[in-house]
């Protein structure tokens, strides 16, 4: 009988549950956004209140997807490409990216009416830190952290091949960044967690905005890479429990969910302090769960597609940089039009996936499509590595 993961690979180049991971995370920060910049109360109920975990739902993913590409390499002993590895984050990620900052700037009133942080700050994705909310195009944080991520991993996972001996190490490396994430949190959660004395102005800048603070969530989704491609027996155990998996994650981030809607943002108080040191760390977790039994074939998560889904999926990247700013114009636009609010919501919703739907056909795919010819793979052709990561004995 050969591996799980072998047996069901053949069958479809997506992967059904990744793809309803990341509709999942798209809609999350839709329902967020909506209210925060558009209706100014919870529109979608306790679901609007929670959708800012979407992004971190999306950290999760990235960092699983972007490491499992290189480890499933440096696994076989192949020689990662930085060259390459670059080119192929940037064309695919980068084109989008300036066509919409394109927009911010060359036409700031009608994207928000906002002034942007300078040009450099976007171009060096260095914009989230110590971003102050209201600026334009605020909702870039979340890629400048992102790119951050691709930007280090690689460098990082070179110089383990080449100097680490043991896998132990980058378990160990992860254990200590989670920590270290929980503890400058619950450093900074001492200066700007409450609202007395006005402290929490500097919640969003130098907490939720922070590469320091949210990289942690990068690394369970790196976890699950690990285990993946350098632990083949335990992973081969991991995915026939895909269901046990599954309800473990499901009941998980269901009950962080209840923790996001009642204790991180309190009133009259400010950010709990258990939420804010603990919770992106522990969501991180819960959506890793998701994310393995997404990817174990005898689990719901896996087996059943969707509709929509894969699509909402493909082009998850346009609609995030897309939806906020077309919301807030549409909304402008229709004040006083006299039209109901859910007639407004139907719209800007098909308005947010029309314009995402054509910055993936007109942009990002056909960047895509010359990476793959230009740059097919992360990897140096032909070379092999004489020093490939091995597993813990």
């Amino acid at each position: 009988m050969p591996p799980i993961s072998q047996a069901a690979a053949s069958k479809s180049h997506r992967n059904n549950g990744l793809d309803t991971l990341r509709a999942a995370a798209i809609i999350l920060v839709f329902m967020y956004h909506y209210m925060v910049f558009v209706s100014h109360e919870a529109t979608f109920g306790w679901v609007s209140t929670i959708g800012w975990v979407g992004v971190d739902l999306f950290f999760v993913l990235s960092g699983y997807l972007i490491s499992n590409q290189i480890f499933a390499g440096v696994a076989r002993g192949q020689q990662l490409s930085l060259k390459n590895f670059y080119a192929r984050r940037f064309l695919r990620t980068l084109p989008n990216f300036y066509v919409v900052l394109g927009l911010y700037f060359l036409f700031p009133a009608v994207m928000g009416g906002n002034a942007p942080p300078p040009l450099w700050r976007f171009l060096t994705f260095t914009q989230n830190l110590w971003l102050q909310p209201g600026t334009a195009f605020s909702h870039a944080w979340s890629l400048c952290i992102e790119e951050q991520f691709y930007l280090l991993l690689p460098a990082v996972v070179i110089l383990a091949a080449r100097y680490g001996k043991s896998i132990r190490l980058a378990w160990i490396a992860l254990a200590a960044l989670m920590v270290a994430g929980i503890t400058l949190r619950s450093l900074l959660w001492l200066h700007y967690g409450r609202q007395a004395g006005g402290a929490i102005g500097g919640y969003y800048p130098n907490v939720y905005y922070s590469s320091f603070c949210r990289f942690d969530e990068f690394l369970p989704g790196i976890g699950v890479a690990i285990l993946k491609n350098f632990h083949q027996d335990a992973w081969q155990r991991i995915l026939r429990r895909g269901q046990a998996i599954l309800l473990a994650g499901v009941l998980t981030t269901a009950l962080l969910f209840y923790m996001v809607v009642n204790y991180y943002a309190i009133d009259g108080y400010g950010y709990g302090y258990f939420m804010t040191g603990f919770g992106y760390s522990l969501l991180a977790l819960a959506f890793a769960l998701l994310v393995a039994a997404a990817l174990s074939p005898v689990s719901y998560l896996y087996r059943w597609r969707i509709p929509g889904a894969a699509r909402l999926a493909a082009w998850s990247y346009a609609i995030y940089l897309a939806h906020k700013p077309l919301a807030m114009i549409v909304h402008k636009m229709l004040a006083g039009a006299g039209l109901n609010a859910v007639a407004e919501v139907a719209l800007i919703v098909a308005l947010s996936i029309a314009a995402g739907w054509l910055l993936y056909r007109l942009v990002e795919t056909p960047f895509m499509k010359l990476r793959d010819v230009r740059y097919p793979g992360n990897f140096a052709a032909d070379v092999t590595s004489s020093l490939p990561l091995k597993a813990a004995a």
